[in-house]
């Protein structure tokens, strides 16, 4: 069609359709790389959404948005505009009327005069004492109604959107009329609610009758309920910013424009609504401070509008336990920070619904953690960090692809077996089956073609592994290395070595088995402490476990014994500088594991001259290895370690 012309301009129908979707994966590795640099697991799953994939579009951003919308409320104006907004027209009005005064000449008017002259200083006081008030001059009149109609339009309009203008002009009895219907018809549809009757048919006559007076158009009576709980609480809070003084006054402007009726019933709907929604902070206020005076209905609008974005700001925080983003209204989000924030949201929703749709991470009391499926993510990225950093020399060097899960290959073959594990001979499998189809191509295959490479049997070994979660490990920057050390290790014998068992024992003050799991979550032991001796009797009850397998133990810590359990109530007791009980305490276990046959080899990180004493004593007691790599290096040492531990127990 060459005569038709397009324009391009923003996308405005919903989330961006072009917008690529967020890598599940990445997002996954994001979080690892974060945790395997020594981050808390809990944090980096919150970062994640705090900062968003790749740093665009998370939960800090729409916060600092919100935030900065917060100020700028804050400074909107004077709340106390609708008080001297109403003291200028009685200004006007009196001015009016003394004009009006002075050009007659009768004691009427002189008897008007003084009662003017004699109004209170309170503004309240004055519009109530003028109820009465025969105005000689019309324009003073008319002003004077200005302060109740516009006032009285305010209030209302605040509380029903959209009935400002039908009440404005008070002597209207249509409005009257459809004012006192819809208290009425409210207030009954409220005491039904309350009740907990069923107000399905009742809520959709209301808004038939009344529907024009809320274009939020609320589709049941409990969105009925938040909107008017909303506006309420808004106004009682602007009554709560005002000081004493601005608040009498403006209460009893109110009382004069509504009337002792309305007021009433008014009064007795915010009890009502107090009543179906505490939880919208009714008590609190804020110091609003600006030039320009806010009427009422702004006033109470820009009170609502902050309260909206605090509810907002507490659902993105995600702070409080079992927070989720589904938490957060999108609604609010777009109404309050705009379509493409609300889109962010959206998004990020799509990603923790997919992260645990796809089992990479899962929900316990405290919030997302990540799933074993994650996890083991994690440690093979762990374990090709370390093996990309080996290289030959006197530790070994080991490729991934090269350690055998059974053992190595001694040169035979065997027909394939369900359950076996054994790589395929690809060679002998597709002579097998040329053999059998008498050359033909292509070639079919069969099950019984299939031969696996024979390896020699390997013996099992039971590896404790104790690490040192002292708070020095993360002052001194090995939190991160130790972790993904243990990770590596812990992914290697799973995948690799399947028949080898291992215990990852965590130690500070008092030492615990950790899994892979409590591993990637766990926080440095802000307690003073290093219970080596309780950690070396963990895993010694490991090793006992497995009674058939090579017992080996690997301890990777930063400082000397500063603890030990209580013999007659197993308490730990901690001392600085070591205690001679300590120590001989460590070493009974160190000299329990070496009867027992156990590789005891340690790796030592730092370059205390003590500890470095200590160790090597204790290598030499043990008849095991001590080793002080770089912190870069540690992940290459141990799993070097275990690897040639490994191969040299071939049988």
């Amino acid at each position: 069609m060459a005569g038709n012309r397009f324009r391009y301009g923003q996308w405005r129908g919903g989330p961006d359709p072009l917008a690529p979707p967020y890598d599940v994966r990445a997002a996954v590795d994001e979080v690892g790389a974060e945790v395997l640099a020594g981050g808390s697991l809990r944090e980096a799953l919150r970062n994640l959404l705090r900062h968003g994939p790749q740093g665009r579009g998370g939960l800090d951003d729409l916060s600092a948005r919100a935030r900065r919308l917060r100020r700028e409320a804050l400074r909107r104006g004077d709340l106390d505009g609708a008080v001297t907004r109403a003291r200028a027209l009685l200004d006007q009005a009196l001015a009016a009327e003394r004009d009006e005064l002075r050009g007659r000449d009768d004691e009427n008017a002189r008897f008007a005069e003084a009662v003017l002259d004699n109004l209170p200083r309170s503004t309240a006081r004055a519009v109530a004492e003028l109820s009465g008030y025969e105005w000689a001059s019309a324009e003073a009149r008319v002003t004077y109604q200005r302060i109740l109609d516009g006032l009285r339009a305010d209030v209302l309009g605040q509380r029903f959107a959209g009935l400002r203008d039908a009440v404005r002009a008070s002597a209207d009895p249509a409005a009257q009329q459809r004012l006192a219907e819809l208290m009425r018809d409210l207030n009954d549809l409220l005491a039904r609610h309350a009740r907990a009757e069923d107000t399905t048919d009742a809520f959709a006559e209301f808004m038939r009758r009344h529907g024009e007076f809320f274009p939020e158009q609320p589709k049941d009576t409990d969105e009925l309920v938040d909107v008017l709980a909303r506006r309420a609480a808004a106004g009682q809070r602007l009554m709560n910013s005002l000081s004493e003084r601005q608040r009498e006054e403006l209460a009893g402007l109110m009382r004069q424009s509504l009337g002792d009726r309305l007021a009433g019933e008014l009064s007795a709907l915010d009890a009502n609504l107090r009543a179906l929604r505490p939880d919208l902070r009714w008590g609190r206020g804020e110091r609003v401070r600006g030039e320009q005076p806010l009427g009422y209905g702004d006033a109470a609008g820009a009170l609502g509008e902050i309260a909206e974005l605090d509810d907002l700001l507490d659902a993105l925080d995600q702070e409080h336990p079992g927070a989720t983003l589904d938490d957060v209204d999108v609604d609010a989000v777009a109404r309050t920070l705009g379509r493409d924030a609300a889109d962010d949201v959206r998004r990020l929703r799509e990603l923790e619904r997919e992260l645990r749709r796809q089992g990479w991470v899962s929900r316990d009391a405290e919030g997302l953690t990540l799933s074993p499926k994650a996890l083991r993510r994690l440690g093979g990225t762990a374990l090709r960090r370390v093996f990309a950093d080996l290289t030959a020399g006197p530790r070994g060097q080991h490729d991934l692809r090269s350690a055998g899960a059974a053992g190595e290959v001694s040169g035979g073959s065997r027909p394939w077996e369900y359950g076996d594990e054994q790589p395929l001979d690809v060679v002998r499998t597709l002579t097998r089956a040329v053999r059998r189809s008498g050359g033909g191509v292509p070639v079919q295959l069969a099950v019984e073609d299939f031969e696996v490479v024979e390896t020699e049997r390997r013996a099992s070994a039971a590896v404790a592994l104790c690490v040192d979660l002292s708070y020095s490990m993360i002052s001194q920057g090995r939190w991160g290395p130790m972790k993904q050390t243990a990770l590596a290790l812990a992914h290697l014998m799973a995948t690799r070595f399947p028949q080898d068992a291992l215990q990852i024992v965590g130690f500070g003050r008092a030492a615990s088995p950790l899994t892979q799991q409590e591993l990637a979550a766990v926080e440095p032991d802000l307690q003073q402490g290093t219970n080596l001796q309780h950690a070396l009797r963990l895993a010694g009850r490991h090793l006992r476990r497995h009674p058939d397998a090579e017992p080996v133990v690997l301890v990777v810590t930063d400082g000397e014994p500063t603890a030990h359990l209580d013999p007659d109530d197993g308490a730990a007791l901690f001392h600085w500088p070591p205690l001679p009980e300590t120590v001989e305490a460590t070493i009974r276990e160190v000299d329990r594991l070496t009867r027992y046959g156990a590789t005891l080899n340690l790796f030592l990180l730092g370059d205390d001259p003590g500890l470095r004493r200590f160790m090597d004593a204790v290598a030499r007691r043990s008849k095991g290895r001590l080793f002080t790599p770089d912190t870069k290096d540690l992940g290459e040492y141990v799993v070097s370690d275990y690897l040639r531990t490994r191969q040299s127990r071939r049988r």
